[in-house]
């Protein structure tokens, strides 16, 4: 898939566990599970927002563009 999901790179380097992200955005800890292995085929941009705003990112910090060769 074209587009990479770097939430789990990103979490680390905030030192902060998938569960307390899911308390702060308001998801389950599934639904962050889901989203840093790629398994989903979209995010809301409310979520996306809320995401950015608890790990003081931009979007693109989180999501990458990797074209297939």
């Amino acid at each position: 898939m074209p587009i990479v999901v770097n939430l789990d790179v990103i979490l680390a380097k905030r030192k902060m566990r998938s569960k307390e992200l899911a308390e702060i955005v308001g998801i389950t800890e599934q639904n962050i599970s889901l989203l840093k292995s790629g398994k989903v085929k979209g995010v809301r941009f409310d979520t996306l927002e809320r995401i950015c705003q608890a790990l003081e990112c931009q979007p693109g910090d989180i999501l990458e563009y990797r074209p297939e060769v």
